[in-house]
């Protein structure tokens, strides 16, 4: 199984994170030691402790009805509308939006995502410039609670994690109203069809149209 070249990491202030790891779901066990370790660090840098554990860089917009939860660190330029819930543990970008309704927890969000209406994000990781639609989800727990493992045709890589929800490539575009199950991989610059539920690991450059019909860009 082939993820190089999912993710730029030079696109998120965690890069460092990713340096030692061979897969992108290795991190998720060490977002909250992470966020603490680099936010006791990012005062020099003209970011804000706005609570114990929250940091927030230049120029950002965090409505009064929105509600952070520490450990979090909140990149320049990002927009948190009202109504997200950001539950803990998560690592959020420059120029993202996080809109409405929109839930994440212990989870990497690389710079310039939006996530502007209904959306859940836990244990995932979402690479530079994706986009997930309305309603959209990462759905991070099996129905029968046993260890994720990601497929990808015949092969099987087992995770070690029972909790684990999607990792986005950059420029993924996910479509309104899809579940991405655990485990779910999208390649860069694909495309998800609205209403999908998606499971397994969609090549880089792909339209998924429904299960079994993935077809390459053109």
């Amino acid at each position: 199984m082939n993820l190089k070249g999912i993710l730029d990491i030079n696109k998120t202030i965690s890069k460092d994170l990713f340096k030692e790891t061979n897969y992108p779901w290795e991190v998720l066990p060490y977002i909250k030691d992470y966020i603490i370790t680099l936010g006791n660090n990012l005062a020099k840098d003209n970011y804000t402790e706005i609570e114990d554990h929250i940091w927030v860089g230049s120029n950002v917009e965090i409505d009064k009805l929105s509600t952070i939860i520490a450990p979090c660190i909140i990149d320049d330029n990002t927009i948190i509308r009202p109504g997200a819930y950001i539950r803990g543990n998560a690592i959020i970008g420059k120029n993202c939006v996080i809109g409405n309704s929109t839930e994440i927890k212990n989870s990497i969000i690389f710079d310039n995502c939006q996530l502007p209406h209904y959306n859940y994000v836990g244990d995932s990781v979402l690479g530079f410039k994706s986009h997930m639609g309305a309603g959209s989800i990462t759905s991070n727990v099996k129905s029968d609670k046993t260890l994720v493992v990601i497929k990808s045709g015949e092969e099987k890589i087992e995770t070690g994690l029972k909790k684990m929800g999607a990792i986005l490539g950059d420029c993924v575009e996910v479509g309104c109203g899809s579940i991405l199950n655990p485990g779910s991989i999208i390649g860069a610059n694909s495309n998800v069809y609205p209403l999908s539920s998606v499971r397994g690991v969609i090549p880089a450059g792909s339209i998924y149209k429904k299960q079994g019909e993935v077809v390459s860009k053109h």
